[in-house]
């Protein structure tokens, strides 16, 4: 009869087993731990905890750790950073079998949200010096991400409006009647109550009238001050006919189809693959060499376009070198973003128009201004040989690695500050897995 070894669930270790052992050597557990104790500043976190009293917290850096770790395996959500802890072995070896429950994994990212966006340019900087980054060919693009909120909780300022009216007139027609009704409400509510207690369901209805009229508000003083900045003559577009028919709505005056979220006011309804998502823009300038990402940024306008001078400065700031080449498809080009691509001495390659299947050059009208024309011969001259060929395989793969790869196709946070810091940690994750990859 064949013979197995030994399975004994009963079976007590005699020597308590190492982090190190839990997973093999090599293994990206021990990467990033390392790398977190060894190779990154984390003094603003620490800094941070200077009182003395109170039960000692979870270490900063290994909670930095667990972080990272976490979003280079695709486990974003506290809650499932927190079971991981205890089920995983290799995020064991992060943690050094330290269970962190939910609450403090979440309370800790929030508390130090800001200083754990610093650590892209730490971590692009570690890549630098590993000869990842070498700026000969920077591609730029941006990608739809949900944000926390359902577009289905968005609404129209018409839609406001009407709802405004209709909810404040049955909410006082309510309190109307309610004031004239004092017996029965005594037999209704009871003699121990006063009777003018708002029932839930008004209740809810004059929220939801609240919220409505704040998001108004909200919605107004957007309007105003669009209207405002166009008056001072900046680059804002005034809202003003260009003659023929006058405006549906005035200046200063938000249009009827101007939407507002209630869940999450500073996401916005915008077109992706998946369609109309409440969303935000993520950008991302990645490096040719080994597809590192050098600049990000993240906003919640649709446009492209407005982008790109951020961008290319921010490469020269995070890496103290500027890109030579620089492409992007056809959402960024305009005259005021070549101009900065000119002065900033980097050879441009934007699409002018839609690009044709098979061709290096970019389709469009005649239309545009000197530098718009001299792109559209610069890369139809080129041909198949055009530089502008390097964009799809640089900067897609990264958000195909980023959104199919590891999962992230939702942010967990709400409000454009915080996402943005949620942006930048997997910017992070995605340039420390590439450190990671490097190694070998």
């Amino acid at each position: 009869m064949k013979t197995f070894k030994d399975w004994d669930v009963q079976q007590i270790m005699m020597f308590p087993p190492s982090v190190q052992e839990f997973v093999p050597e090599g293994h990206l557990a021990h990467f990033v731990r390392e790398t977190v104790r060894e190779a990154l500043d984390l003094s603003e976190i620490l800094e941070s905890y200077g009182e003395e009293r109170g039960q000692p917290p979870y270490h900063p850096v290994m909670m930095t750790a667990l972080l990272l770790y976490g979003y280079c395996q695709g486990v974003y959500s506290s809650r499932r950073l927190a079971r991981a802890c205890a089920e995983r072995v290799d995020f064991m070896a992060v943690t050094a079998m330290s269970q962190p429950d939910f609450r403090t994994i979440s309370d800790f990212r929030k508390r130090h949200l800001n200083a754990l966006k610093g650590l892209f340019v730490q971590v692009l900087r570690l890549c630098q010096k590993q000869g990842l980054v070498k700026l000969g060919h920077v591609a730029l693009d941006g990608t739809k991400v949900k944000a926390n909120a359902s577009k289905h909780k968005a609404m129209s300022y018409g839609r406001m409006l009407k709802s405004e009216k209709d909810l404040a007139a049955e909410v006082g027609e309510w309190m109307k009647r309610a004031g004239s009704e004092d017996a029965r409400e005594d037999r209704v509510h009871g003699s121990d109550r006063s009777g003018e207690e708002l029932p839930q369901w008004v209740a809810n209805k004059q929220a939801r009238l609240e919220k409505i009229r704040e998001a108004k508000a909200a919605l107004e003083a957007e309007a105003k001050a669009k209207s405002t900045v166009a008056a001072d003559g900046s680059s804002e577009r005034e809202e003003k006919p260009r003659g023929g028919r006058p405006p549906k709505s005035p200046p200063g005056v938000p249009k009827d189809t101007a939407q507002r979220n209630f869940t999450d006011p500073e996401s916005r309804i915008m077109k992706s693959g998946d369609g109309f998502v409440q969303a935000y823009n993520g950008q991302a300038a990645v490096d040719s060499h080994a597809q590192i990402i050098v600049a990000q940024t993240l906003t919640n306008n649709a446009a492209d376009a407005t982008h790109l001078p951020e961008v290319v400065a921010q490469i020269k700031e995070n890496t103290r070198q500027q890109a030579r080449e620089f492409s992007a498809d056809a959402g960024y080009c305009s005259e005021e973003n070549l101009k900065e691509l000119s002065r900033r001495r980097i050879n441009g390659f934007v699409a002018t128009g839609r690009q044709k299947h098979g061709t290096a050059s970019a389709s469009g009208s005649a239309r545009g201004g000197r530098r718009v024309r001299a792109m559209r011969l610069k890369l139809k001259r080129a041909g198949h040989r055009s530089r502008y060929r390097l964009r799809k395989q640089v900067v897609e793969p990264v958000f195909g690695q980023i959104k199919h790869a590891r999962g992230f196709r939702q942010f967990l946070l709400r409000g454009l500050e915080k996402v943005s810091a949620e942006w930048s940690l997997i910017c992070t994750a995605h340039n420390l897995l590439k450190l990671a990859g490097a190694r070998g």
